[in-house]
């Protein structure tokens, strides 16, 4: 029996680029419930937003290994805190001012990782194929 061949650079890049994906958006999706408990309106996800991944990962470098660390950060201030805000109000009580908090400290993380992205063109980070 052979075993499998190990996956080439490019491979690693792909599962890499889709892992850093999900988690960008599962921080926006964290970031929108906790605006939520805070009782503030979530902003729709801009283009910087929406093209965050992509652009850091053209850019590479020290860059990504910033946008790497910083949204192990980010991840690591939101899991508990949100973990924390949604037993407070599943005892029935007033986890506003909290998350109101944890809101405004995701915002300024959030928006520290967007200024790692170079500066986009009106069409967006270029793509090539």
């Amino acid at each position: 029996m052979n075993a499998p061949f190990p996956p080439d650079q490019a491979q690693r890049e792909l599962r890499g680029e889709a892992s850093l994906s999900a988690q960008w958006s599962a921080m926006l999706d964290a970031g929108a419930a906790v605006a939520m408990l805070a009782g503030v309106s979530a902003e729709k996800p801009c283009a910087a937003q929406r093209g965050f991944v992509a652009a850091v990962r053209d850019a590479g470098g020290w860059r990504l290994e910033l946008a790497r660390d910083g949204m192990a950060d980010l991840s690591a201030m939101l899991q508990p805190g949100l973990s924390a805000l949604l037993a407070v109000k599943a005892r029935g009580h007033d986890a506003s001012g909290a998350a109101l908090t944890l809101w405004e400290e995701y915002r300024a993380a959030r928006d520290a990782l967007l200024a790692l992205a170079p500066e986009a063109g009106i069409m967006g980070p270029r793509r090539s194929a």
